[in-house]
C-alpha cells in the first residue's frame, strides 16, 4: 500500500509546483480567441501551439506553411500588452507577469480577409511554471555566503596559527626540560665525585697521621 501511495503523492506535489493545460479548438481564418489566465507576479508562462488547416481537396486537417499564429498576452487590469508575436503554424511563445491578476492570452491567425471562409483546428498547450528566481536576492544571498566563508576561513588561520604557536612552545619547553634535566645529572655526577675524592682524602690523611703516632 505504501508504494503505491509514494508514486502518487509525488506525482500530487509536481502538480502544485506546475499547472498544465492543454486543450484544442476551432478557430475561423477572421477569428480571434482569448482565454483568460490568473496568474501571480513574475510567473513564466509558456505555450505551444499547432494549428491545422482544413484542406478541402483531402476533406481533412492539415498543415499549411503559409498560416502565421498571432499571440497576443494582455494583462486586463491595466490593459499593458505583455507580449504580441507572430509565429508559424507549429510554434511556441513564453512570457512572464510583471503583475498579478487576470491576464488574457488571445490566438489569432494571419488571414485578415473577411471573406475567408478557411477553419483552422489549434491545439494548445499552455505550462505556468513557478515564480521567475529572484537574481537580486540570490547573488545578495550569495555574497553573504562568501563573506562568511571568508570570516571561517580566516578564522581558521587563526586557530592553525595558535596551535602550530602552541607547539612551538611545547617544543622549547621540551628542550629546556631536557637541557636542564642533562645538567642536574651531571652536576649530582659532579657532586658524587667531589664527594668521593674528598673521602679518599681524609681517609689517607688520617692513615698517615695513624701511622705518625706509632
Amino acid at each position: 500500500m505504501f508504494a503505491f501511495r509514494l508514486p502518487v503523492l509525488l506525482l500530487s506535489f509536481l502538480l502544485l509546483i506546475t499547472t498544465v493545460n492543454a486543450l484544442h479548438f476551432y478557430l475561423d481564418a477572421n477569428e480571434k480567441r482569448c482565454f483568460v489566465e490568473e496568474l501571480p507576479s513574475d510567473t513564466v508562462v509558456e505555450g505551444h501551439y499547432r494549428a491545422l488547416e482544413w484542406a478541402d481537396s483531402t476533406q481533412q486537417y492539415t498543415l499549411n506553411e503559409e498560416l502565421g499564429i498571432i499571440v497576443e498576452v494582455e494583462e486586463m487590469e491595466t490593459s499593458h500588452i505583455v507580449t504580441k508575436t507572430r509565429g508559424p503554424s507549429d510554434g511556441r511563445f513564453t512570457f512572464t507577469s510583471h503583475e498579478s491578476g487576470d491576464h488574457s492570452i488571445c490566438i489569432s491567425t494571419n488571414y485578415t480577409s473577411w471573406w475567408s471562409s478557411t477553419h483552422i483546428k489549434l491545439y494548445l498547450d499552455i505550462v505556468v511554471g513557478t515564480t521567475k528566481p529572484d537574481i537580486e536576492s540570490d547573488r545578495t544571498h550569495i555574497g553573504e555566503l562568501s563573506s562568511k566563508l571568508r570570516d571561517l576561513n580566516q578564522k581558521l588561520e587563526e586557530v592553525r596559527r595558535e596551535q602550530q604557536y602552541q607547539r612551538e612552545r611545547e617544543a622549547d619547553f621540551r628542550n629546556l626540560s631536557e637541557n636542564t634535566n642533562s645538567k642536574a645529572v651531571w652536576y649530582s655526577v659532579l657532586q658524587i665525585g667531589v664527594l668521593i675524592a674528598t673521602c679518599t682524602w681524609q681517609l689517607r690523611h688520617l692513615k698517615r697521621f695513624f701511622a705518625d703516632k706509632r
